[in-house]
């Protein structure tokens, strides 16, 4: 596939949802206050275009800066020749995709029409706060060092994927579990800020649609990149992501199949990322992965504690309201010490690895005797811990370095 076909694909989508979006808004007069006639249509399209021209100078200047850096390069057998500064002409597909469908999207979803509607002005910063975007690097960083470990190379997967499993990915995650949350979010004193958005009942219905708007695409170009086991991987990705909160299934509220899908969301990244790039499975392959596995489990585990309270209020049962506080604490402690032991299993320098698991058992030991009544306070290490992601990938990263030179 060359990358004009592709972008040709990126392109033609968005143009139709662009346009389906837009004339669906301003066939409603009126809209936000004014008439949605050919006036409304002309001032929109003009914006998208002087968007696009802005976008345009950006795009140009900055890949022409990247390329001259040669942090990544373009097979010239796949490409039509055609450049500005150094950027290669398909290169603006990817701005005049998202400046034409993305604008229709705005004004579709925050249209009014004579008759009382929603108010959907809070829908964008609510699916922002909705997605956590301070965990974000947590299910992108797999994908990316998995496929550039695999690889050596930055191409059009690497970029598109990453910044699939950055933002649409955690919007899916993250607010498909707000929106069948919502009753016991309501006595959940932690909701509303960086743990989480309390999405108002009227954003339910069109969060759901952001959620699918946004991650369908993505899914069906990472799957033409890939083989069966990428289809398989992203399925299963999705699924997780899906069953874990969703009506009729609620994963969630089975114990230990909570914990076994909320890890499964942290670790199918790296195994979507390792399919596409078509690299060999390994025993060392394998006993990384389930080290990984093991540490979202006991994630989860420990992240459900303080949440005891309101879940069983609102009857929702976790592996925490189901065995308890204290018992869920001790079982993370022995799942982060036996991710951490798994670790010195694997081929140098992953042994090295094996010393991120002694901060997570630092933060959480302390509360090995929480009872259930005080298990709110847990939220404290839990605070703590999401900032501890941020030095274990620094160490990660560390690691991953060492052993791309070791194997250059």
């Amino acid at each position: 596939m060359t990358y004009l076909v592709l972008a040709l694909l990126f392109i033609a989508a968005a143009v139709i949802a662009g346009a389906a979006f837009a004339r669906a808004a301003f066939a409603r007069p009126p809209f936000a206050g004014k008439g949605g006639g050919p006036g409304e249509r002309g001032r929109h399209w003009k914006a998208v275009g002087l968007a696009f021209a802005a976008l345009a100078v950006l795009t140009a200047v900055f890949d022409s800066v990247m390329i001259g850096l040669e942090l990544f390069h373009y097979d010239p057998a796949h490409i039509l020749g055609l450049r500005v500064g150094l950027a290669p002409i398909e290169d603006f597909a990817y701005p005049l995709a998202g400046v034409v469908a993305l604008p229709g999207l705005w004004v579709w979803l925050t249209r009014r029409s004579r008759a009382p509607q929603p108010n959907l002005k809070g829908l964008v910063p609510q699916a922002l706060l909705a997605s956590r975007p301070v965990s974000w690097i947590n299910t992108a960083y797999p994908f990316a060092a998995a496929m550039l470990l695999t690889t050596r190379e930055i191409d059009w997967v690497v970029i598109v994927g990453t910044f699939y499993f950055l933002i649409p990915y955690n919007l899916a995650m993250y607010g498909i579990n707000d929106v069948f949350d919502y009753e016991s979010d309501l006595k959940n004193p932690r909701k509303g800020g960086i743990e989480g958005a309390l999405l108002q009942p009227h954003l339910h219905r069109p969060m759901l649609w952001l959620a699918a708007i946004t991650n369908v695409p993505f899914l069906v170009v990472l799957a033409f990149a890939g083989g069966p086991a990428a289809w398989i991987s992203l399925a299963v990705s999705a699924f997780a992501v899906v069953a874990y909160s969703a009506a009729g299934l609620r994963f969630k509220e089975r114990p230990v199949l909570d914990s076994l899908t909320s890890s499964t969301h942290f670790v199918s990244p790296a195994v979507v990322g390792l399919a596409l790039a078509g690299a060999d499975v390994t025993p060392g392959l394998l006993i990384l992965l389930a080290a990984f596995f093991l540490w979202g489990m006991a994630a989860h585990a420990f992240g459900a504690v303080q949440d005891i309270e309101p879940d069983r209020q609102a009857g929702i049962g976790s592996i925490a309201t189901v065995i308890g506080a204290r018992r869920t604490v001790r079982l993370a402690v022995v799942l982060w010490l036996v991710a951490g032991l798994a670790m010195l299993a694997t081929p140098w320098p992953g042994p090295l690895a094996a010393i991120i698991a002694v901060p997570y058992i630092v933060n959480c030991a302390p509360y090995w005797n929480v009872t259930d009544t005080t298990a709110a306070r847990t939220n404290v290490a839990w605070r703590r811990f999401i900032w501890l992601n941020y030095g274990s990938g620094f160490l990660v990263t560390l690691i991953f370095i060492l052993q791309w030179s070791l194997t250059s």
